[in-house]
């Protein structure tokens, strides 16, 4: 879709995740905005184990504007998520957001202005002071370290989720289909045309954050093995290194043993030895065979996410398709 195409000027994608005690406090944070050309919200019901899509569904109904309700058959993921809405939305910009009221809707308002007005492909948001707890911005922290590293990710470019995306960018990044997505790393690989803004940041809405661990370890592995050689590459360099300390201990045995008349005795040094090569070659082949999994699942047709159903509401008409897929 072009954006001379669209139909509205902004779409708003908004990731649902076990936040039914602040829907209405979501919804009512999106009625009745000063935006010229329309918007539309697209809410993505990613698997939540609380009663989020029956608040959702049935407070859609009231919106003076469009909405599109997405019911995603199993839990996928935040990013497969938002992928998923990405691709429902039919506005000349995109904007995504968290569901926790963290990020307040005027907020967003400014950061489409900032994209209009730099001509940016994408802006992300930071903040002065983040109302997350320890482990959360700990997480984060570790994140960007790593796709700086990685990625090659701008030191200066804190990757949040409160982001908003020009229509050409969108279309660009949904065409991705791999069982493992990673947004922040299908737009470092798509754009280099990318700006931020200061903006507030709120205590949370309601609900309890569902960021957790094991989330985190997902994100980070998808981001090291389907978006960077950099794994493999370390354990090349690891490998060549071993090599090289091995050359050196043999020829510190062989001297010894031809000039010095040391005895080469020590069955535990031995055993070291042997433990820790060994080790590093099964550290090798398990990077290695990460990235061969990850190519097989992707090959054999793993899903990125799979849709139950989707409700469109407009403000005078409403429907519900079924999808099986």
């Amino acid at each position: 879709m072009s954006a001379d195409q669209s139909d509205f000027l902004l779409s708003f994608v908004v990731p649902l995740y076990n936040t039914g005690s602040c829907i209405v406090k979501l919804f009512d944070a999106f009625r009745d905005l000063p935006i010229p050309g329309g918007y539309e919200l697209i809410l993505v019901n990613d698997a939540s184990q609380d009663d989020t899509y029956a608040r959702a569904k049935a407070s859609i109904p009231s919106m003076p504007i469009p909405v599109t309700l997405i019911d995603m058959a199993r839990n996928f993921g935040e990013h497969s998520a938002v992928l998923e809405g990405f691709r429902h939305t039919r506005g000349q910009f995109v904007i995504n957001l968290d569901d926790d009221l963290q990020n307040p809707v005027k907020e967003a308002l400014r950061m489409l202005n900032h994209l209009r007005e730099t001509g940016a492909d994408v802006v992300y948001s930071y903040y002065d002071e983040k109302k997350h707890s320890w482990f959360r911005n700990m997480g984060s922290w570790l994140t960007n370290a790593a796709a700086t590293f990685l990625l090659g990710k701008p030191r200066d470019l804190y990757l949040s989720s409160f982001r908003a995306h020009n229509r050409e960018l969108i279309d660009r990044i949904i065409q991705y289909r791999g069982p493992y997505p990673y947004i922040d790393g299908l737009i470092l690989g798509a754009t280099n045309r990318i700006e931020r803004l200061l903006v507030r940041h709120e205590p949370r809405g309601g609900g309890q954050s569902g960021y957790t661990l094991r989330k985190l370890v997902r994100l980070w592995l998808n981001m090291f093995f389907n978006f960077s050689i950099m794994p493999l590459r370390v354990a090349s360099l690891m490998g060549a290194l071993l090599c090289v300390i091995g050359l050196i201990l043999l020829t510190i045995a062989v001297v010894q043993a031809l000039f010095f008349k040391v005895p080469q005795v020590g069955w535990s040094s031995l055993m070291a030895a042997v433990s820790l090569f060994s080790g590093s070659q099964l550290l090798i082949l398990g990077v290695i065979g990460e990235y061969v999994g990850r190519a097989y699942m992707t090959v054999s047709g793993k899903p990125q996410s799979l849709v139950r159903a989707v409700t469109e509401h407009h403000p005078r008409e409403s429907c519900v398709h079924a999808l099986s897929q």
